[in-house]
């Protein structure tokens, strides 16, 4: 085990940080030289030379006429040139040039970064999304905050940022007829906005802005529900994601894209569209490489749902993360192709990583690839914090957010943060899960649950329902997802896997308890056995039956169970494919357990004792322990000095972890920063200016030579409490 310290500061170091002079500035340009004098009047002509004498050939003459009765007389030669004038004196010396500018103090590369909260602006609006995604413009000092609620894009000034204040806000209705703003990026004064169609699975729009004056100077169609959106480096190109979710009944699917839209000219770009149309035909091969395809009835381009959109730095290329497929989609810009879909993996709960080295300074801790899988059904303490290894468990990465970087080793690597996602639509429709209760199903005539699987499509459902030894019918009119129920009359797990918590033939025993796997969300959708892409049905009792099994009585049998999410970031190496180079197994769950991690602006607050809780409520220790635990979603990065540092936002438990990722191997931790103050009282709502920051959605870095107090900040917004949070980043 080795353990990372970072070295002092070198006395030469300490005497740059406390000096912090600035270059000398760089000497005027000498003035112009004068105009030259006028040149001297020419000298006099020499004489001609005197006429040759006749001959048979004349000898020439010195510019004299032609030798008379000559055959040829040669020319006379030419006189010889007077002399030149003299010089005319030279001109009066030009003004001397203006002083240069002052050098800059180059941006010194810190040994570790901490975060300082500086202030917030709220709306002043609970759990409706009304602060998501941020933008920042440096020149008119503004930032641009994607507001759901209203639909809208708030404009805030921070020229004081302690004191964020609304401007204005733009709505987009003047586009199409209940438009919403999605999402929202910036290059050089030029806003793109992402505008979602009144009825979502309709084309949407990218509509673009000048900054300083939200003067609209053009927009263009795109496809349906157009979502993150991000500027090439040169700011010719932007790229964004649609990511053509499907109706809450799964009736309308539309097909997911990447518009690719060239900005050279504003007044009218042109789009171009990367679709997936190409891969309709090569789902076995996907299929058989991990990428995750099941929507009912979908075809391979109306399955593949693009999230988040990372681009290289030479602009060239883009990399698309496709959440519940969980893979990366990667696209050459310059023929608005997508040339490869990578599948991600999964990550093996079970095991534990020997060569993980500690990321926590002067602290003793190796990683695993552990999980709290519990929330004690609401009635967990501190002392039932239980981070450890599952066999049979794999967790899906599902990323939501991507960013590109070159690392030291001038390669370019994506970083995820691994949120997890599952569909979900049909939720509030009771005829998906069926209405007649179990009980009464021979008075209604019934053999089965009657689920209508035509209402929607849930994915997600806890292992305590399924793996009960009386079947799924028990839960009809509850939670039952209807394409489940189609697929069989219950599960089994292996015991062959799952025996040491207690399964055995026919009878899923202790590992269905509610402080084992019990509470545990998964997806039913895979971990079964296949034999030919067709389920491998048992007897409720366990004995195997085969393919040719009914789904109306038999069982399936789970040999593995799929969590959404990976509860942490990964680095991923982009050279030929994508492959995984780092991944931060359990570390942030077991840091939020740990005695260095405070909660608050004043970290006072012993981060353990609110352990992976609900950002929507409160008194939720390990609430979320069962369902993606802390939910890493969003992120960004930001280079300063040498150094490329990583921020973090945990969704759920709220607050922003920092990581410097330079060497995309060994991740140094720097911070965590939550500035949540009130962790108690069941519902922030009733006191939300007090309760803090809940929910961080989307994180915009702002280096210091573009900030507005000269520092490097950072920007989020929080979906739950409707606030956008400014912090300073403070160099150590």
């Amino acid at each position: 085990m080795n353990i990372r310290i970072l070295p002092a500061l070198s006395t030469l170091s300490l005497c740059l940080l406390l000096a912090g002079c600035g270059l000398d500035g760089k000497d005027g340009i000498d003035g112009q030289n004068g105009k030259d004098g006028l040149n001297g009047t020419n000298g006099l002509d020499g004489q001609n030379g005197k006429d040759g004498i006749n001959g048979t050939n004349g000898l020439d003459g010195q510019n004299g006429k032609d030798g008379l009765n000559g055959t040829n007389g040669l020319d006379g030669q030419n006189g010889k040139n007077g002399l030149n004038g003299t010089n005319g004196q030279n001109g009066a010396n030009g003004q001397d040039g203006t002083n240069g500018l002052n050098g800059q103090n180059p941006e010194l590369t810190p040994n570790r970064i901490e975060l300082a909260y500086l202030g917030r602006y709220e709306s002043g609006q609970f759990g409706v999304s009304a602060a998501e995604i941020p933008a920042y413009d440096p020149a008119s000092k503004r930032a641009f905050i994607v507001n759901a609620q209203a639909g809208a894009l708030d404009v805030l000034d921070l020229s004081k940022p302690e004191q964020p204040k609304l401007i204005q806000s733009l709505t987009v209705t003047d586009i199409a007829a209940g438009a919403t703003v999605n999402s929202v990026t910036i290059h050089n004064g030029i806003l793109a906005i992402a505008i979602e169609a009144g009825n979502k699975t309709d084309t949407g729009f990218v509509a673009f802005y000048r900054a300083n004056d939200l003067q609209r100077l053009s927009h263009v169609a795109v496809g349906a529900l157009p979502d993150m959106l991000t500027f090439t480096p040169n700011g010719k190109t932007v790229l964004v994601a649609n990511e053509g979710e499907p109706s809450d009944d799964y009736q309308i699917d539309p097909e997911g894209s990447i518009s690719i839209i060239d900005v050279t000219n504003i007044s009218k770009p042109t789009v171009r569209t990367a679709d997936f149309k190409a891969f309709n035909t090569q789902k076995a091969a996907l299929l058989a490489k991990g990428v995750r395809i099941f929507a009912p009835n979908a075809t391979v381009a109306q399955d593949l749902e693009p999230e988040y959109i990372a681009v290289s730095r030479n602009g060239t290329t883009a990399w698309a993360s496709l959440q519940e497929n969980n893979a990366i989609a990667v696209i050459d810009i310059a023929t608005a192709t997508v040339t490869s879909i990578e599948a991600l993996g999964f990550k093996d709960h079970s095991l534990i990583d020997s060569s993980f080295k500690s990321m926590l300074i002067n602290t003793a801790y190796n990683s695993t690839n552990g999980l709290d899988v519990s929330d004690f059904d609401g009635k967990k303490t501190v002392a039932d914090i239980n981070i450890t290894t599952w066999a049979g468990l794999k967790g899906i990465y599902q990323p939501d957010a991507i960013a590109a970087y070159t690392a030291d080793d001038n390669k370019t690597y994506l970083v995820s943060a691994n949120e997890g996602d599952t569909r979900a639509w049909g939720e509030t429709t009771p005829a998906y899960f069926g209405t007649v209760k179990e009980k009464d199903f021979a008075k209604n005539g019934l053999q089965r649950c009657n689920n209508d699987n035509k209402k929607g499509f849930i994915e997600e459902w806890r292992v305590k329902h399924l793996a009960h030894k009386d079947g799924f019918d028990r839960r009809c009119a509850d939670d039952l997802p209807a394409h489940l129920r189609d697929l069989a009359a219950g599960a089994h797990l292996n015991p062959a896997k799952f025996s040491y918590c207690g399964a055995k033939k026919g009878d899923a025993g202790q590992c269905r308890d509610d402080n084992v796997l019990g509470r545990l969300k998964i997806t039913w959708t895979m971990g079964y056995q296949t034999e030919n892409g067709k389920p491998v049905y048992y007897s409720k009792a366990g004995d195997k039956i085969g393919t040719n099994g009914n789904p109306l009585t038999d069982y399936l049998m789970y040999d593995e169970l799929y969590v959404p999410g990976a509860r942490s970031f990964s680095i991923w190496d982009t050279q030929n494919q994508i492959k995984l180079s780092y991944d931060s197994g359990d570390f942030i769950e077991k840091y939020l357990t740990n005695e260095q991690c405070r909660l608050g602006k004043n970290r006072t607050i012993p981060c353990k004792d609110w352990f992976n809780s609900n950002h929507e409520k409160g008194n939720t220790l390990g609430g979320r322990s069962s369902n993606k635990g802390p939910e890493p979603e969003g992120l960004t990065i930001g280079a300063i000095g040498n150094k490329q540092f990583l921020f973090l936002g945990l969704e759920r438990m709220g607050g922003i972890m920092v990581f410097d990722i330079s060497n995309p191997t060994r991740p140094i931790f720097q911070d965590y920063l939550n500035p949540r103050e009130i962790w108690n009282e069941a519902s922030p709502a009733a006191n939300l200016s007090a309760h803090g920051d809940l929910g961080p959605e989307g994180l915009v870095f702002v280096p210091a030579k573009q900030s507005p107090n000269g520092k490097p900040m950072l920007i989020v917004g929080n979906e739950v409490s409707g606030t956008t949070a400014i912090y300073q980043i403070n160099l150590r």
